[in-house]
């Protein structure tokens, strides 16, 4: 099979060499001005006459300039394998930079111009060049540049590969960490930072059937990690506006999701643990099922877990008060919750001033608002008041 650079004159290796030394650093340059992003990348280098990003690109020009001239007249394969990696090496580069392919292939571009003019100036330097030679010369250029590229890309799709393998390991590593519980916090704390997370803070887990694994990543890339079970999928979602109750309604509609309570992360295995018992007492329909809303069924049937996140959720408008002042309305919530409003009784029991009693009620109704009115988050504050004492 005939190879385009097996036209090109032979003589194009003679008169062109001699000119290497100014056209290697003519088409550096020229490549590094025509792509800006290129040029700031050089820029943001250390200040010496000769950066690591210019000696790469010049050895990468030289590279292939030397080759090109080796090829003219032959029918050998564009780049044996040590020169191929060369750009290979190149292309992979440019994704470790964050970059794709577009900026390489500008530059190949802008190369393989200048690589045509040189080489037709070097000839015409010499001896007359026929029209023929030109078109040669450009279909030489153009199927070698273009073997170029293929090595670039090659390198840059190689890297990407690369990077996603890697970042699946580690996205892996902090889903296991925290799903298994008792890491220490600066090892937990590394492994969600090396998947981009900025902090480790509460975390709420959803239990996904197996075969929603998948979609889960793609949709909670940035927000949540994926573990994949015998039976089951556990996405761990970050605190975040993304793990807000009313986006997760919409975004997991129709998913048989259970969605388990915000705890801090290192008590991931009792949130999912929750999680698992609320889909067995619920099931699992075409809306996802919210364990916060079923806290006191766990509880009732023994879930410590569910006891104290609800207690948590509905004595969280107490926590800022004095230690003292909040077990003074704790006892005085109880003894009301239990004699069913009556402030005298309260007051008999608690031997106060029936006014102390309206006072504390009165503070109680400003913490905890339309609560008090509320039946079944009076059924669930008498739960957790009656297991708290």
């Amino acid at each position: 099979m005939t190879t385009p650079w097996q036209r090109v004159p032979t003589d194009l290796a003679a008169a062109m060499r001699p000119r290497l030394p100014a056209t290697v650093p003519a088409i550096a340059d020229a490549v590094t001005a025509a792509n800006p992003a290129l040029a700031a990348t050089s820029k943001t280098k250390a200040e010496t006459s000769r950066t690591k990003f210019d000696r790469d690109l010049r050895t990468a020009v030289q590279v292939a300039l030397d080759r090109f001239l080796d090829l003219a007249g032959t029918d050998e394969p564009a780049l044996p394998p040590p020169i191929r990696e060369v750009f290979v090496a190149l292309g992979a580069a440019e994704a470790r930079e964050n970059r794709g392919p577009e900026l390489l292939l500008g530059a190949l571009r802008t190369a393989a111009r200048l690589l045509l003019r040189a080489a037709s100036q070097s000839l015409a330097e010499s001896r007359p060049v026929t029209v023929d030679e030109i078109i040669d010369l450009s279909d030489a250029t153009s199927a070698f540049v273009d073997e170029l590229a293929s090595a670039c890309t090659d390198g840059l799709a190689r890297q990407l590969r690369e990077q996603a393998g890697e970042g699946d390991r580690r996205r892996r590593r902090a889903a296991d960490l925290l799903l298994r519980g008792g890491a220490p916090a600066d090892v937990a704390r590394e492994a969600v930072t090396a998947i981009g997370w900025p902090a480790l803070d509460r975390i709420v887990p959803v239990l996904l059937p197996p075969d929603q694994a998948r979609d889960a990543r793609f949709r909670f890339a940035a927000d949540g990690v994926v573990a994949e079970r015998a039976g089951d999928a556990v996405l761990l979602l970050r605190s975040g506006p993304r793990a807000e109750r009313p986006v997760l309604a919409e975004a997991l509609a129709g998913r048989a999701a259970v969605v388990g309570p915000a705890l801090p992360w290192a008590e991931v295995p009792e949130a999912v643990r929750l999680a698992e018992r609320a889909g067995e007492l619920i099931g699992t329909g075409p809306d996802p099922v919210f364990v916060e809303d079923h806290f006191a069924a766990l509880a009732l049937r023994g879930e410590p877990g569910a006891l104290a996140a609800l207690s948590s959720r509905r004595l969280a408008p107490l926590a800022g008060l004095r230690p003292a002042q909040r077990e003074q309305l704790l006892v005085t919530l109880a003894s009301w919750l239990r004699h069913w409003g009556s402030r005298a009784a309260v007051a008999a029991e608690l031997f106060v001033h029936p006014q102390t009693v309206s006072y504390r009620l009165h503070r109680l109704r400003d913490l905890l608002g339309p609560d008090l009115d509320d039946p079944t988050a009076r059924f669930e504050l008498q739960l957790v008041l009656t297991q708290r004492t």
